[in-house]
């Protein structure tokens, strides 16, 4: 990976396919890092695939009290500033969802597409927002590894995917490496992240709305609820998912990505 100094902190990234014009960039949820991605690489060989580890998160600097969804967007326009690219497509799953839903709202202009998959853009609820920091607090008592074992079921559906299949094995690697320190500054972060469901509507930009049939955090029919209130996005359920189409049904959510950029 290629490291770089990003307002004073390391990030590292993946460059892939560097001589291509067009650009993708990938954003990956929580507890994971830009490897959640490599089941996409060979479907997306015609573009450049910017794929960034996070801060808090894979190889890139976690030791913070609280990292926000707005300078994680931010530190995105920095690198691509530093990388001379000046617009992408935004493939973001998760909380990468809502990251590049807030990149496009603090730099419209820079983005060509979206796919939003697994994601609401919303605040958390008064309910939402205890539950994360709870949440946060339980990880910093018990640890990555002890909070896989215990939650990693929340994230795939266990009924398509073995425990001894590769998928399984790669997920529980990323979730049980992540710094827990990272882990915490980011729920406590995004605790406090801003509503952005008023700012769908204003996004003229050509969108993908995916979600995944069985997911455990974010139900099929809320994410759907996000393709209806942005213009002519396109909405579209990877049957007998969970929160990982991408990982869980390569095959179909290649497709899915491979129609909506029409190449």
């Amino acid at each position: 990976m290629k490291e770089i100094k990003i307002r004073g902190n390391r990030f590292f990234y993946e460059d892939i396919n560097p001589e291509k014009e067009e650009v993708v960039l990938l954003v990956h949820g929580h507890p994971f890092d830009h490897s959640m991605w490599k089941y996409q690489y060979e479907e997306l060989n015609n573009f450049r695939l910017i794929l960034p580890d996070l801060k808090g998160y894979g190889k890139s600097d976690y030791d913070f009290d609280k990292i926000y969804i707005e300078e994680q967007a931010l530190d995105l326009a920095i690198l691509l500033d530093e990388l001379k690219i000046e617009k992408v497509h935004l493939i973001g799953l998760s909380m990468g969802g809502q990251i590049i839903v807030e990149f496009h709202r603090l730099f419209p202009i820079r983005v060509q597409s979206l796919i939003i998959c697994a994601s609401l853009p919303n605040a958390e609820t008064e309910e939402s927002y205890k539950s994360r920091l709870r949440l946060a607090d339980e990880i910093s008592e018990i640890g990555m590894l002890e909070y896989t074992k215990r939650d990693i079921h929340k994230y795939i559906n266990l009924n398509e995917i073995e425990a001894t299949s590769e998928v399984y094995i790669h997920l529980f690697k990323m979730m049980s490496e992540t710094k827990k320190e990272g882990a915490i500054a980011s729920h406590r972060g995004r605790a406090e992240r801003r509503n952005n469901l008023d700012y769908l509507k204003k996004i003229k930009t050509p969108t993908l709305v995916i979600a995944g049939e069985m997911d455990f955090f974010f139900k099929a029919e809320e994410v759907e609820k996000i393709a209806n209130e942005i213009t002519d996005a396109e909405f579209k359920l990877v049957k007998k998912s969970g929160h990982l189409p991408n990982m869980e049904k390569p095959q179909e959510f290649n497709k899915l990505i491979k129609d909506f950029y029409g190449k």
